[in-house]
């Protein structure tokens, strides 16, 4: 069996796949000396929001309306707990988004969070991570169904299910009397989530067509790491072209800023193509160029040039290329960094907590470094990105976490959204000069995401 292309491997099946184990120094996750307590999902329900955007551009689409998607969870016990997920349907699968209005993509991922939680209804459970990894082949063959794709991304099913699984995330929690963030991680999975970071860089994500204008406006507010959507629309040519002067501009425009955030002192660019380049020697021309006006050294990391059916090899460009979405599970988190990616974006609200630890750990094994990208989501779940993000070792070259939070430039109604937040007053909730500072209080109250949400709440009367 091809375990890469596999849809998900359960701890049993993962063991067996005994030589990339050994080679990647991968151990099996052990839950036992948490005790944990079997718990049976009594009910379960399911709602979603729909939130107005202003339009977000990339893979050569865009984003208006974002569905917030809630799941509730209740044991047998009595305890309910509640789950947000953000729905990313162009992000995880834009063959959808491209098939569909964007309603109707929506709605398809939605059908697929409310078959999961059917699918977990009067099941018993002793941790997230197991009831995930049962969950998802599932889900996924009900999405290649409903949505006609016969081999639908698995980041789709997984970005359907973040809102189950955070509720089940807290509903373990709670029956486990765990009263923090870190004494929920299983022990397994810590080493990779172990750092303590005082402050989280706030990285603000521009579509393509974004004038330079506004990025240095972002520059000149403190941001100091900025992400920067290229692949521009039109045939590899005239993307190649736009693109390149884009950077030109780019760079005269902000490349002589400083930060006392990296180790050169200048300000880093963060590219994210999102699969747009079709060839190697495409990204080497705009690297070339980078090089011709004095940008190179600065540029940080290139997200997904690729697309990701290209198994091009990746690490003799020069500059760290970052597996996203392509990276959808462990088993394919190790399969890029093979194919040389030498950084992995990790989205703990796009492909699930449960997920985003083993790839986190992974990672951590391998000496390949993390940081938290956004799927332009609300402000509590911003916080549990943050969670993960403070905990991140540090990036290369730079001297504090790293998180790309978007919401605020997009939301038409952030402030709305933000007073859902249960600690929204939260010194770790408000970007100051470019960063979130994580202080004591962050941790000690794990940034808020154990405390009940009345808005939220309020969807479930009971």
């Amino acid at each position: 069996m091809d375990f890469f292309k596999n849809q998900f491997l359960n701890r049993r099946e993962f063991m067996k796949y005994t030589g990339s184990v050994a080679a990647l120094g991968l151990a099996e996750p052990t839950f036992a000396e948490t005790l944990e307590k079997l718990i049976k999902i009594k009910n379960v329900d399911a709602n979603f929001e729909r939130e107005p955007l202003n339009a977000y551009r990339f893979k050569g689409g865009a984003i208006t309306d974002s569905w917030q998607a809630v799941a509730m969870i209740e044991s047998e016990s009595g305890v309910r707990k509640i789950g947000l997920g953000t729905q990313g349907v162009l992000w995880s699968d834009a063959r959808v988004a491209a098939g569909h209005s964007e309603s109707a993509g929506n709605a398809l991922m939605y059908a697929m969070s409310e078959r999961a939680l059917q699918i977990i209804k009067g099941t018993s459970f002793t941790n997230p991570v197991d009831l995930m990894e049962q969950v998802l082949p599932e889900v996924l063959d009900y999405g290649k169904k409903i949505t006609g794709v016969a081999d639908l991304r698995k980041t789709f099913a997984l970005n359907a299910l973040v809102c189950v699984d955070n509720a089940a995330w807290l509903l373990y929690a709670h029956e486990n009397n765990m009263k923090t963030f870190d004494e929920m991680i299983p022990t397994a999975y810590r080493p990779g989530l172990s750092y303590r970071h005082e402050k989280v860089a706030s990285i603000p994500s521009f579509s393509v067509g974004t004038t330079t204008e506004r990025i240095k406006t972002a520059a000149d507010e403190g941001y100091f790491i900025l992400k920067l959507k290229t692949g521009a629309a039109g045939t590899q040519k005239e993307m190649l072209e736009k693109d390149l002067a884009f950077l030109t501009a780019l760079h005269k425009t902000i490349g002589h800023y400083e930060t006392p955030y990296t180790k050169s002192g200048k300000i880093p660019y963060y590219f994210d193509a999102n699969g747009r380049y079709e060839h190697k020697d495409t990204l080497l021309r705009f690297l070339d160029h980078a090089k011709k006006i004095g940008a190179f050294d600065q540029i940080a990391v290139v997200e997904e040039p690729f697309a990701e059916d290209n198994e091009v090899y990746v690490g003799d460009f020069g500059v760290r290329i970052a597996a996203d979405e392509s990276a959808h599970t462990v088993e394919d988190a190790a399969r890029r960094i093979e194919q040389g990616y030498s950084a992995i974006a990790v989205k703990a609200i796009a492909k699930t907590l449960s997920m985003t630890m083993k790839i986190a750990q992974l990672a951590y094994e391998k000496n390949i470094p993390c940081f938290c990208a956004d799927l332009t989501v609300s402000p509590i779940l911003v916080d549990w990105n943050k969670s993960v993000a403070a905990r991140l070792p540090p990036f290369p070259n730079m001297s504090i976490g790293l998180q790309e939070t978007n919401g605020h430039q997009y939301y038409k109604n952030w402030d709305r959204l933000m007073s859902y937040h249960p600690k929204a007053s939260g010194t770790w909730t408000k970007t100051v000069k470019g960063v979130y500072p994580t202080d004591a209080s962050f941790y000690a109250q794990s940034a808020g995401i154990f405390e009940p949400s009345a808005h939220y709440e309020g969807l479930f009367p009971r």
